[in-house]
């Protein structure tokens, strides 16, 4: 897959692009109901014997408009977000970053310069996707502004448990803890990227060893919690159970957030690699225990019921 950033004006040549096949989104978890439009711009892309392609935006548009938001927190940041098309074999990934600038062009000129500007043929795009100027162009009026270069597809919604699948319900989801239902609307785990830091090296001395890890800023976390995990390190998978929050019980840690991973049947130096997590459970909530020992027989409690969870996962 190729991937193409874009400003506006961009200064790509009709000449050198081929005609492709486009969903247009801004995609945020690529869950299913993204998935099914990305689908439909490959089918199409097919059967006209074309490329297909994404197209993106980044930062997300909110932090453009709410002058009170700096900056926003993603289900699928750009990396995930490029690696998860990639496997779904999309041919080129255009991302276009989204400013003031772009945010005040008309339907017309948006679909002049990115649509028919890139020699997209079809457009593949979600109901309820809007363009142009406070979102004055949407799937309802786009015929108005094809310029007869284009044709395209509106994809209906997509639902789970009789209510749409959305960004904003998987966000709600991750606000509860709710990682196994949010996975079942991604059609696969949630995960991040993580590198192992230097902690405190206070579970080796309670017999829970973890990796902490430092994850992007710009990630959106589940609530605080202990969690059932797996961990991908050097092409293998671990089981584990992970730790978010603030450490009550250890009153010098009670501000700061960490995300430490106990990954079981494993006790090799890992400093400074990265890892991939995969969150799969929520477990229970964090505790601030009256002393060590019993934080220690929580922890135990919390492995076996993480390694029976995954025993009957996997059956």
């Amino acid at each position: 897959m190729r991937t193409i950033e874009l400003t506006y004006p961009h200064i790509l040549s009709e000449d050198c692009l081929p005609e492709t096949v486009a969903a247009i989104g801004f995609f945020d978890g690529i869950h299913k109901g993204h998935q099914e439009v990305i689908h439909t711009a490959i089918v199409k892309a097919k059967e006209k014997n074309m490329e297909s392609a994404v197209i993106t935006f980044h930062p997300h548009p909110s932090v453009v408009l709410n002058k009170h938001k700096k900056n926003v927190k993603y289900i699928t940041p750009i990396r995930q977000k490029q690696e998860i098309l990639q496997k779904m074999n999309v041919d080129r990934l255009y991302i276009i970053k989204f400013n003031k600038e772009l945010s005040s062009l008309s339907p017309q000129q948006f679909v002049d310069h990115f649509i028919i500007g890139l020699r997209i043929k079809h457009v593949v795009a979600g109901f309820d996707f809007t363009f142009g100027h406070k979102g004055s162009g949407n799937m309802e009026n786009i015929s108005k502004y094809t310029r007869k270069s284009f044709t395209y597809t509106t994809v209906s919604k997509v639902e789970s448990d009789e209510e749409k699948i959305s960004s904003t319900r998987i966000r709600h989801l991750l606000a509860r803890g709710d990682v196994a239902q949010v996975n079942q609307l991604l059609g696969r785990p949630l995960s991040l990227y993580g590198t192992v830091l230097s902690g405190a090296k206070r579970g080796r001395k309670l017999g829970f060893p973890t990796a902490n890890l430092k994850v992007d800023e710009d990630i959106l976390l589940p609530k605080p919690g202990i969690y059932a995990v797996r961990v991908l390190f050097k092409n293998r998978i671990y089981e584990g159970m992970a730790s978010l929050g603030t450490n009550p019980t250890f009153p010098e840690d009670e501000f700061r957030l960490s995300l430490e991973v106990h990954i079981f049947d494993y006790n090799q130096d890992i400093y400074g690699e990265e890892l991939l997590l995969e969150w799969y459970a929520y477990i229970r909530d964090e505790e601030k225990f009256p002393s060590v020992e019993a934080l220690i027989n929580q922890l135990e409690d919390d492995e076996k019921t993480i390694r029976a969870y995954f025993q009957s996962y996997k059956s």
